[in-house]
């Protein structure tokens, strides 16, 4: 089981499942959401409990982020698909997950330096491949 809070404490979480591989995204949203991109992996919506009342905030249609109200940390992404994103930098200790893939690379910031030997996707998962 891993565990998980924001950074006041007043939202904690659990996670019975073990993580998917961890995506990075780079969108103008994830950006604006994080100061920089998100790193988040998967879980089964079921597999998760949450203490504490995040706010939800919608950001695309059918999309929404879960933040802490207090202190706002980021804590989950949720596309109402049956799985649940969890941004990895608010699970305590070990995350048992490597990032995979970035995603909307072309939308990163100038700031960052893309050197992993992991793909770098131009938009979403499925689209060309960027240096």
């Amino acid at each position: 089981m891993r565990r998980g809070s924001c950074l006041c404490g007043d939202i904690r979480y659990e996670v019975e499942a073990e993580f998917g591989p961890a995506t990075a995204c780079h969108c103008i949203q994830c950006r604006k959401a994080t100061g920089s991109y998100s790193i988040a992996a998967p879980v089964p919506r079921d597999s998760l409990s949450i203490k504490g009342d995040p706010r939800w905030f919608e950001s695309s249609p059918g999309t929404r982020r879960g933040f802490c109200p207090d202190c706002g940390s980021y804590l989950f992404w949720d596309e109402g698909d049956g799985s649940i994103w969890v941004s990895l930098g608010t699970v305590d200790g070990a995350t048992g997950t490597r990032v995979e893939n970035h995603i909307f690379c072309a939308y990163k910031g100038d700031y960052e330096n893309l050197t992993d030997a992991v793909p770098h996707h131009r938009e979403g998962w499925s689209s060309e491949e960027i240096e």
